[in-house]
C-alpha cells in the first residue's frame, strides 16, 4: 500500500471518529430512555407489558430507525447539500435561490415551512440537553433508592457546567469525544448481546412483519407508542446538519459500521430484559449491566449524554447564525472557537438563553419519561418538513420521475405523519412546549425578516442614488480632509447615510473614500480570490471607490483584513488602513403610523433589534477609528 494511501485512510478514518463523537451523541443515548418511556405506567396511553407487545415495540422501533434515520437522511436527504453543507437551513438556501430564480411561489412557500422546521430545532436544542443529562444521572435510581433525591440537582450542575465551558469551544476537548462514543456504541452493544443470550428469540423482532402486525392488530395501543417510540429517531436531523463537517461518507459509514448495530443491539437486550422479567421495564437499559458496572456506566452514560448536548447546542448556533446571515435574525456577536474548524463557534446570547430554558425545563418536568412526551413533538415535525423538501427538490431541480417521487414520497410521509399524528395526542402532556417554543421562534424571525424589508426600503428611499449622490459631491462645496475613510453600505444602489451626513451637515469628505457593501452569499463559505471585487464609479481619479465583499453564511466578516487584500491599482493607491476611519450608519427604529405591520408585530420587531450585537465587533472593525452616526426610521 502506497504512502498516499495510507495517509487517505487515516484521514478518512479521523472522519469517521470525529463524526461518531459530534454527529451521533444524541440519536446514540436514545436506547437509555426509548423503551422505558413506551411501557411506562404514567403515560397516559400506556402500553400493557405482554410478550407480544415487547415483540412488536422492539420491531417498531428497528423499522422506525430504518426508515426515518437510514433511508430519509442516510440514503436521501443527505444526497441534498448546499456546497456540501447540510440540514434544514441548506435546504432553505437551495429553496430560496432556486424559487427567485423561477418565481416559483411553491418554492418560496415551502421555504417558510422549512423556517418554522429551523424554528422548532431551538425547542429540541432546549430539550435535549434536559432530557439527555436526566435520563442518564436517573442510572443512580438503580443503584440506590437513597440517591433519588439527587437527581435534579446533579443534572442542574451539569448542565450549568456544560454552558458555562461553551465560550473555550469544542476544539480542545474534540479529539476525546471520539473515543469517549465508541467505548459508548461498544458498551451498549455489549450488554445487548448479553441480554440477548438470555432470550435470544428477540432477534425475530428484527421481521417487518412484528411491527406491521402490532400496528394493524392493536392500532388502539401501537398508535400511542408511536409517541415514544419516535424517541429512537432523535438526533437523525444532526446526521445531516452535521454533514458539512465531516462529509456524507464518514456519517454514512459511522452509522451503518457502528452507531446502528449498537443500538438495534442495545434494543434487542433491554427487549430481552423484559421479556425475561417484566418488572425490568423501570430502567431496562441499566438493569441490563451487572450492579458492579452500574455505576461506571452512569458514568459513561452522563459523558455521552453531554456529548449529545454538546453538539445539539452546537448545532442551535450554527442554525441562528445562518438565520441571522439569511435575514431572518439580528446580527448576532459570534465568536470563532478553533482555528482549523469554522463551524465551532460560540453565540453567547444563544448560549445564555438555552442555560435558562434547559434548567427551567429540568426544575418544572424533573424526570426524562416526563420530558419524553414533549421531546417527540419537535422531532416528528422537523423529520416530515425535512422530507417534503428533500422530495420537492428532488422532482424539480433533479428532475427525478414524478412517480417515483409520489412512491418514495408517499410512503416516507405517511410514516412521518403517523409519528406526527401520534404526538399529537400528547398535547396536554408536554407535547404543546415545542410547539409553542417553535412559534414563537417563527414569529420572531419571519417579523423580523418583513420588519427589515421595510426599514431597509425606507431607508434607501433616505440615502437616494450613489450615482447621483457621487456626482453632487464631486461639484459640491465640501473640504478634502487628508486620510482613508470607509463607509460600511448595504448594497451598491444607495449612498451611506454616514456620508450623506458628512458631506451635507459637516461639508467635509476625506481624500480617500471606500463605499463598501457587505454581501451575503446563499453558499456557506466564499473562496477568499472571489471575495472583494472594485467596481467603477467613473471618480477614481477623485479618490472614492466603491468595493464589494462577499461573504458565505457560514463565513465571519473581517472588513480591514478584507480590505487589505485589495489591489492598490485598483483603488488608485494604497489605503491608508493603519489610521483608516470606519464609519456606521446607525439605525433607530419608532413606531410609526403606517399600516406596515400589525401594533403588535412592531413592537416585536424594535424589541428584537435591542439583541443585534454590535456592529464594529461584527465585522471586526477598530473601535477607536470607529464613527457611529445614528437617523431615526419609523416602521
Amino acid at each position: 500500500m502506497s504512502q498516499e494511501q495510507t495517509t487517505r485512510d487515516v484521514v478518512r478514518l479521523g472522519l469517521v471518529i470525529g463524526a461518531l463523537g459530534v454527529v451521533f451523541g444524541d440519536i446514540g443515548t436514545s436506547p437509555i430512555y426509548t423503551l422505558q418511556t413506551v411501557f411506562n405506567p404514567a403515560d397516559p396511553h400506556p402500553v400493557p407489558v405482554s410478550t407480544q407487545n415487547v415483540f412488536g415495540v422492539v420491531s417498531l422501533i428497528f423499522w422506525s430507525v430504518m426508515i426515518i434515520v437510514t433511508v430519509t437522511y442516510v440514503l436521501l436527504a443527505m444526497r441534498a447539500d448546499n456546497d456540501g453543507e447540510g440540514g434544514i437551513m441548506a435546504l432553505i438556501t437551495l429553496l430560496r435561490r432556486w424559487g427567485a430564480q423561477r418565481g416559483k411561489r411553491a418554492a418560496i412557500v415551502l421555504a417558510g415551512l422549512g423556517i418554522f422546521g429551523a424554528a422548532l430545532f431551538f425547542g429540541d436544542s432546549m430539550i435535549t440537553p434536559a432530557i439527555s443529562v436526566l435520563s442518564a444521572v436517573e442510572g443512580l435510581k438503580v443503584v440506590s433508592d437513597g440517591l433519588e433525591d439527587w437527581v435534579v440537582p446533579i443534572t442542574a450542575v451539569i448542565i450549568v457546567g456544560l454552558f458555562l465551558v461553551q465560550r473555550r469551544g469544542t476544539a480542545a476537548v474534540g479529539r476525546v469525544f471520539g473515543p469517549v462514543m465508541i467505548a459508548w456504541f461498544a458498551t451498549i452493544g455489549a450488554f445487548g448481546v448479553v441480554g440477548i443470550t438470555g432470550h435470544p428469540d428477540i432477534l425475530e423482532a428484527l421481521s417487518p412483519t412484528y411491527a406491521i402486525g402490532f400496528m394493524a392488530g392493536h392500532f388502539d395501543i401501537a398508535f400511542f407508542a408511536l409517541a415514544a417510540v419516535v424517541l429512537s429517531v432523535t438526533g437523525a436531523e444532526a446526521l445531516y446538519a452535521d454533514m458539512g463537517h465531516f462529509g456524507r461518507r464518514a456519517i454514512t459509514r459511522g452509522w451503518l459500521l457502528l452507531v446502528l448495530p449498537a443500538c438495534v443491539l442495545s434494543y434487542l437486550g433491554q427487549g430481552a430484559l423484559i421479556l425475561e422479567n417484566p418488572a425490568n421495564v423501570s430502567s431496562p437499559f441499566f438493569l441490563l449491566v451487572p450492579s458492579w458496572a452500574r455505576i461506571p456506566l452512569v458514568v459513561l452514560a452522563t459523558a455521552a449524554t453531554v456529548i449529545a448536548s454538546q453538539a445539539v447546542i452546537t448545532g442551535a448556533y450554527s442554525v441562528a447564525s445562518q438565520a441571522a446571515q439569511l435575514g431572518y435574525l439580528p446580527r448576532l456577536r459570534v465568536a470563532h472557537t478553533s482555528e482549523t474548524e469554522r463551524g465551532q463557534i460560540y453565540v453567547p446570547w444563544i448560549n445564555w438563553l438555552l442555560m435558562v430554558s434547559v434548567l427551567t425545563l429540568v426544575f418544572a418536568f424533573r424526570s426524562s419519561a416526563a420530558l419524553a412526551f414533549a421531546f417527540g413533538m419537535a422531532v416528528t415535525a422537523t423529520i416530515t418538513i425535512t422530507t417534503l423538501l428533500f422530495f420537492y427538490i428532488a422532482r424539480s431541480r433533479w428532475g427525478t420521475p414524478a412517480w417515483l417521487v409520489g412512491l418514495g414520497a408517499s410512503v416516507l410521509l405517511v410514516v412521518d405523519l403517523l409519528f406526527v399524528a401520534a404526538n399529537l395526542t400528547k398535547l396536554v402532556h408536554g407535547a404543546w412546549l415545542p410547539l409553542l417554543i417553535g412559534l414563537t421562534a417563527f414569529t420572531i424571525m419571519t417579523t423580523w425578516q418583513r420588519g427589515r424589508l421595510i426599514v431597509t426600503a425606507e431607508r434607501e428611499r433616505r440615502e437616494g442614488s450613489l450615482p447621483e449622490f457621487i456626482e453632487q459631491l464631486r461639484d459640491a462645496p465640501v473640504q478634502v480632509v487628508p486620510g482613508t475613510a470607509v463607509f460600511l453600505n448595504r448594497g451598491g444602489r444607495t449612498a451611506p447615510l454616514a456620508l450623506r451626513a458628512n458631506a451635507e451637515h459637516n461639508h467635509v469628505r476625506h481624500e480617500q473614500v471606500v463605499i463598501l457593501s457587505l454581501e451575503t452569499e446563499p453558499v456557506p463559505r466564499v473562496p477568499a480570490e472571489q471575495r472583494m471585487t472594485v467596481e467603477d464609479l467613473g471618480h477614481t481619479d477623485d479618490g472614492i471607490v466603491f468595493v464589494t465583499a462577499r461573504y458565505g453564511y457560514m463565513d465571519s466578516p473581517d472588513v480591514p483584513g478584507a480590505l487589505a487584500t485589495l489591489d492598490p491599482a485598483r483603488t488608485e493607491g494604497r489605503l491608508n488602513l493603519a489610521r483608516a476611519s470606519y464609519f456606521l450608519s446607525k439605525i433607530e427604529l419608532q413606531r410609526g403610523p403606517e399600516p406596515t405591520m400589525a401594533g403588535w408585530r412592531k413592537r416585536l420587531f424594535i424589541a428584537t433589534s435591542y439583541i443585534t450585537a454590535d456592529a464594529a465587533e461584527y465585522f471586526g472593525l477598530p473601535r477607536d477609528r470607529t464613527v457611529i452616526m445614528g437617523s431615526h426610521i419609523e416602521v
